[in-house]
């Protein structure tokens, strides 16, 4: 609940700033290069992560996974008539991000026998944009939805236990700047700040052991799309 009120009101607040901006606005057609229209890509990136593990009685590990990812994403723009631009987007992505660690004590001893692993395997987001229009750059800022798959567990001498799979779903927050490159090829670089939450997961240490997983995320990516 709190992820869809959250996105609500980064849409609300997005769409009351371009409407207000061109209410005031002469009312005259932009010159050059208009953004209005819906566009399709492919991106790729790195991202890093802090994914911290607490057991009940304070057993913890903070496998933090890293890695590459690529995808596709698709929106649509519409830019007013004061050069701001209101879009709307979607993408997702397949994942490389993993991370191992040992397994700490609340004394700080380590445990010798256990490691924790965690990886993200794809990823996804639907985002509202608010960008301004500067010729052919448009800076912009987005936030919306976000949802990806989860899975870690541990490992003893090399052996895996059953791992835990699941769709995490949270919010994100980012930045980037545009350019047409033509009046068909646009460029893009951005970075974004993912936050999925923290939520009680089942590890196999037995029923006494029930444990909390966190998982948040930085990224940059660099996309090139074609406009309709």
């Amino acid at each position: 609940m709190k992820t869809v009120l959250l996105a609500s009101t980064v849409f609300l607040v997005a769409t009351r700033v371009a409407l207000a901006a061109d209410a005031v606005a002469p009312d005259i057609i932009p010159a050059g290069f208009v953004w209005t229209g819906g566009y399709v890509g492919l991106q790729a990136g790195y991202a890093w992560s802090r994914s911290h593990n607490t057991t009940a009685d304070g057993v913890f590990s903070d496998a933090n996974p890293a890695g590459v990812f690529g995808g596709v994403y698709a929106g649509y723009n519409h830019q007013f008539q004061n050069d701001f631009v209101l879009g709307i987007e979607a993408d997702m992505n397949v994942s490389g991000m993993y991370g191992r660690t040992d397994i700490f004590f609340p004394d700080g001893g380590k445990d010798l026998d256990h490691q924790f692993d965690s990886e993200v395997r794809w990823n996804g987001a639907l985002r509202a944009r608010l960008g301004y229009a500067v010729g052919r750059f448009m800076p912009y800022v987005a936030g919306g939805l976000s949802v990806a798959r989860y899975e870690f567990g541990l490992y003893r001498d090399d052996s895996e236990y059953p791992r835990q799979k699941a769709t995490w779903t949270g919010w994100n927050i980012g930045a980037g700047v545009e350019y047409a490159a033509t009046d068909r090829l646009l460029v893009r670089a951005e970075y974004r700040y993912t936050d999925y939450g923290d939520k009680a997961s089942d590890l196999p240490w037995g029923a006494s052991y029930p444990s909390r997983t966190s998982l948040t995320s930085h990224d940059i990516r660099l996309g090139v799309a074609y406009k309709f």
